[in-house]
């Protein structure tokens, strides 16, 4: 009942104070009016007859015609049918995520209500609530381990987005990653990243690095794609995810060694106009987005668009009827005459 209400309602409810005396005129016919002036002790039955011959015209004629007025006065008062409907435009920021998806980020050497969580599901879930914070931007998403991977274009269409984040898997040992070419390329990830904000004409540009490692593979350095990204006007920002403690699977690797390399993640961010970070649990990662959430805010405009629809037509339609009906009532049934 509430969702009818919040759809239907009155254009020019003014009109509807016609229903008062209406229904001070209703209530005055339902009386029993004056008493005969003339009484005919012995002629009850014409006078049953009368009696009866008023029942029903009231039963039904005037019944029609007091809703052919209330329907009049209905449709004077603009009944409509009302849908909102939010429209939003996009802020003018365009941003491209690039998560590393390489083997060190299955180190669980991350503390999530006293347990050890991964870092890739500490990643995903902190990059989640960064795409839920910012609905009117535009955004993308980069995979990338030996080689990066377009995860989503960029969109507003941020649940096909949070989506494609969710279906991002690390490799194993049967191949079933996102990525099977093991290594990290930071540099054509930044590439990869800035060629898709390239074609963009928004007013600001900019990459979320998150990563966990040193660049070990791909064509190109961290720093040629920095210079690269520099001169489009795209601002990066780094992440460094993970602690020094951490390592990974001996599985993995005989020796293992820590790979971060933090001087390369700054000297980007710096040449870029950016800012760089390194999160070791996951307070420091949620802090470090919340920051770049207010370093780069956004100036959307939402616009509220009312459709309504007149109802009026019916009403006037159904007061055209019911007076029509009343009319041939009373030429079928006219009343006695004196």
């Amino acid at each position: 009942m509430s969702a009818f209400f919040q759809h239907f309602r009155f254009a020019q409810p003014g009109w509807l104070l016609l229903l008062l005396p209406a229904l001070l005129l209703l209530a005055l016919r339902r009386g029993r009016g004056t008493e005969a002036a003339v009484i005919f002790p012995n002629l009850s039955v014409l006078v049953s007859l009368g009696s009866r011959a008023r029942q029903i015209a009231w039963s039904l004629g005037l019944p029609l015609a007091f809703l052919a007025l209330f329907c009049a006065i209905l449709a004077m008062a603009r009944p409509i049918w009302r849908n909102e409907y939010q429209t939003r435009s996009a802020s003018g920021i365009d941003i491209m995520i690039a998560l590393d998806l390489s083997l060190s980020m299955d180190i669980p050497d991350f503390i999530d209500r006293g347990e050890h969580v991964k870092r890739i599901e500490v990643a995903k879930k902190v990059v989640d609530d960064f795409i839920e914070r910012r609905p009117e931007d535009r955004m993308g998403l980069v995979a990338f381990a030996g080689r990066p991977r377009d995860a989503s274009p960029i969109t507003l269409d941020h649940r096909w987005l949070r989506k494609s984040l969710d279906e991002l898997r690390l490799n194993d040992q049967q191949d079933n990653g996102t990525i099977k070419e093991q290594g990290t390329a930071i540099g054509s990830a930044l590439a990869a990243a800035a060629v898709r904000l390239e074609a963009r004409d928004a007013k600001s540009k900019i990459i979320v690095l998150l990563t966990d490692g040193a660049s070990n593979s791909g064509k190109i350095s961290p720093l040629e794609a920095a210079e690269h990204a520099k001169t489009l006007g795209i601002k990066i920002y780094t992440v460094a995810i993970g602690t020094t403690e951490g390592r990974v699977s001996t599985n993995v690797m005989r020796f293992p060694y820590q790979e971060f390399d933090l001087p390369t993640l700054q000297k980007i961010a710096t040449l870029t106009g950016a800012e760089h970070y390194w999160a070791q649990d996951l307070a420091a990662l949620k802090k470090t987005f919340t920051t770049i959430d207010s370093l780069e805010k956004s100036n959307a405009k939402s616009l509220t668009v009312t459709d309504d629809t007149e109802l009026f037509p019916w009403f006037v339609g159904l007061a055209l009827l019911a007076a029509l009906a009343s009319a041939a009532y009373f030429a079928l049934n006219p009343p006695p005459s004196a």
